[in-house]
């Protein structure tokens, strides 16, 4: 994949207030409006954001996407969100599987697989995370994990656009960073999966998120298999963004 397919995702989390959003659009837009990006940009706002930030965002080239869905179509789920109603907001994409969902909030294999099934049932393009644990990759079986995650994920995805993000649980939010040589031996792995899974293997983005920042943006990005970062924390602040936008 070209440098120009790569995207770079900012993950917003339970973070930035609508008014904060809305500052954090005009300053990043006025920079689109000033260089030549060659990288497609995307941002997952809270719920409470999509559909304001999805009429500022309008004609600039930002996408957006929601950090999560229900399952279902509709029905007596307080507290959810419908695919449906991420897409009538302006959600283009939708993440699935996120480590914090996995690990804090006990989402399962079965549960991701029917979310990415209603996603792309909607026409709407899954962000699909996966990752292991450092007990998991000191025990030696960081691959194994992550391949056994994409399997079960996947086992009903036969066509439509798919994004896999790359996220080393021990790597979010701490501080610590896959060295380029890890990433890109877990982004082989990852593609040598989704070639032998998909005639459309090739074409499937990975992207590479944990703790990826200005600094480090520039050596990751370079890596042959690393076609975009998933960036957490460094996504808060337009000026940071933007630094690993055209690192």
């Amino acid at each position: 994949m070209t440098r120009s397919s790569q995207i770079i995702a900012g993950n917003w989390k339970m973070n930035l207030t609508l008014s904060q959003g809305r500052e954090f659009v005009a300053t990043l837009k006025s920079y689109l409006e000033k260089g030549s990006v060659s990288r497609r940009v995307l941002l997952a706002p809270n719920f409470t954001l999509l559909a304001e930030l999805a009429g500022l965002c309008a004609g600039s080239g930002i996408m957006l996407a929601a950090q999560n869905c229900a399952p279902q179509e509709s029905g007596a789920f307080t507290g959810e969100t419908s695919v449906a109603m991420l897409k009538d907001a302006g959600a283009s994409h939708v993440l699935v599987g996120h480590s914090e969902r996995r690990q804090i909030f006990g989402e399962d294999d079965s549960l991701l697989c029917a979310k990415l099934g209603a996603v792309a049932r909607a026409g709407l393009v899954p962000i699909l995370c996966v990752g292991e644990t450092l007990e998991q990759r000191r025990e030696g079986r960081a691959l194994e994990i992550v391949i056994s995650q994409l399997q079960a994920d996947l086992v009903e995805f036969t066509e439509g656009e798919l994004i896999v993000a790359y996220e080393p649980v021990w790597a979010i939010g701490t501080g610590q960073t896959a060295t380029p040589a890890d990433a890109s031996d877990m982004h082989a792995g990852i593609r040598e999966f989704l070639l032998e899974r998909f005639a459309f293997g090739r074409e499937i983005p990975i992207l590479y998120g944990g703790s990826a920042k200005p600094d480090n943006a520039a050596e990751l990005l370079a890596q042959p298999e690393i076609n975009g970062l998933l960036v957490g924390g460094a996504s808060l602040r337009p000026e940071t963004f933007w630094q690993i936008i055209t690192a």
